[in-house]
């Protein structure tokens, strides 16, 4: 993705997902009996340490799960077998299946989302600075009871090790009680922990729902991957060794890998190699155990030979539990003279610009390689791209640079917009306004929630959106997903 909003502000957000709301199974303990426990259900929500019965075994969830058969757990499954039990039991509801895929994925997986749709947002580590969006925004704006995930961002990722992206926002800041997430002050005691990863810490306790995933690279700091490439083992034994640090380690859930992008040109060029990417996932999940939540932000390149055709991506998110495929950023004034075209379009129109640079178009060639519908998220950006010297309403116009923007040429925030320059028409399944000699293309609620009846009708996972601070203060566009994917 040609993410210059990354190139600017170090591209970082933390993602979070929402679960919709269903029944939990009554817990049963590991330790029952070797009486079989209760029949296992694909339509139930199990959580872990529940166990079930299914095939005269019983087994323990190790997370939680649903419509997931016990007998299809491997080494990444979620259903550890407990051995054989008196008197076995058959589902109560038969389990849902699926069309193969087209090509030949691993025998198991990792779990995907648990019962119903994930709603993940990136958290800016910077955003803290000039945009003055903190942890507790994410509160107040009422974003944090509809998500499931947040993704921070970013780590960084030098000499081919994991390593802090920004010290002093991540555990250095103070926050006073005003602006903390539960009204209470830092402290300077020693080893007290400070800055966004206390807030997060506090965020997780009053939303114990949410899951929170430190995201490496980023458009900036996807660098130092191609040194992981050479040596995945250690580059895994530096992530697990910084994740895991005992000042924080209760914050994070999972880590996530945005290179940007393996075997491909980015801000910089890697040149590691097709399996570069699978031998670096691969190195995370053996060192990090089945359990711990591993994603990715990959290319969203659906064009043919394009970046999602330079790396085996199919069996290196065979071992993620969400990937997500950057669906934005397709088009903007890193080509200042245009063509007008909008930054994330759901489908192809007559005139893109690109063939390929389409949502849909990335969508459908994952799935061609035999990635898992539910384990994709569609992407949303909360920002939009636009050019200035346009004198064509509709797009496919010529353009003199980047229009002005706050923090950035070419890139204004939704909760701006709106205002600014609301849109004049739609067009690929998102909007577009001209405002003047201006010309932006951005998402609205409505076209978010036409993109999410499509998550729907494909099967996603959910969506993913960059990032929380360019939404309303009364969190606008994370509503529309939410309530889209309902």
């Amino acid at each position: 993705m040609k993410r210059s909003l990354r190139q600017v502000l170090l591209v970082g957000a933390v993602a979070t997902v929402v679960a919709a709301s269903v029944a939990v199974v009554p817990l049963v303990q590991a330790n029952a009996a070797a009486a079989c426990a209760p029949a296992w259900s694909a339509s139930a929500v199990y959580v872990k340490d529940n166990v079930v019965s299914y095939q005269a075994h019983n087994y323990t969830a190790k997370w939680w799960t649903t419509n997931e058969v016990p007998t299809a757990s491997g080494q990444w499954g979620v259903w550890a077998d407990n051995g054989a039990c008196g008197g076995g039991t058959t589902p109560t509801t038969p389990p849902v299946t699926s069309n193969p895929p087209t090509s030949n994925p691993p025998t198991s997986q990792p779990p995907t989302q648990p019962g119903g749709k994930a709603v993940v947002g990136y958290f800016a580590e910077w955003g803290v600075y000039a945009r003055n969006y903190h942890v507790k925004n994410i509160v107040t704006s009422g974003s944090a009871s509809k998500l499931t995930h947040i993704l921070y961002a970013f780590g960084n990722t030098s000499g081919g090790n994991c390593s802090i992206g920004d010290s002093y926002a991540d555990y250095d800041k103070a926050y006073t009680a005003a602006d903390s997430v539960d009204g209470v002050a830092d402290t300077w005691d020693a080893g007290a922990l400070r800055g966004n990863f206390n807030q997060l810490r506090k965020l997780k306790r009053l939303y114990p729902n949410i899951k929170v995933i430190w995201s490496f690279g980023g458009w900036t700091w996807s660098g130092g991957f191609t040194q992981a490439a050479a040596n995945p083992t250690g580059f895994a034994n530096s992530c697990y060794n910084l994740v895991k640090d005992s000042r924080w380690a209760d914050v994070f859930d999972g880590i996530d890998i945005d290179w940007e992008y393996p075997n491909a040109c980015g801000l910089s060029c890697d040149a590691s190699g097709p399996a570069s990417y699978n031998n670096v996932i691969s190195a995370l999940r053996n060192k990090f155990g089945s359990s711990f939540l591993i994603t990715s932000a990959i290319s969203a390149d659906g064009s043919n030979g394009g970046k999602l055709d330079a790396a085996d991506y199919a069996s290196g998110i065979a071992k993620l539990n969400l990937v997500f495929p950057m669906t934005y950023d397709y088009f903007g004034a890193f080509a200042p003279q245009g063509p007008t075209a909008p930054h994330s379009p759901l489908n192809s129109y007559t005139g893109i610009p690109t063939q390929g640079f389409w949502s849909d178009a990335a969508i459908q060639k994952l799935k061609s390689k035999g990635v898992p519908a539910n384990k994709m998220l569609l992407g949303i950006g909360f920002y939009g791209r636009g050019w200035t010297g346009v004198t064509q309403t509709a797009p496919g116009g010529t353009a003199t640079g980047a229009a002005p923007g706050t923090y950035e040429a070419g890139i204004e925030d939704y909760k701006v917009l709106k205002n600014s320059c609301p849109p004049t028409g739609t067009v690929g399944g998102t909007s577009y306004s001209k405002c003047g000699s201006n010309w932006w293309s951005y998402d609205t609620p409505s076209t978010i929630a036409g993109k999410m009846t499509y998550a729907k009708n494909q099967g996603l996972g959910g969506a993913f959106f960059w990032e929380f601070s360019g939404d309303t203060s009364n969190g606008e566009l994370i509503t529309a997903i939410k309530n889209g994917l309902a």
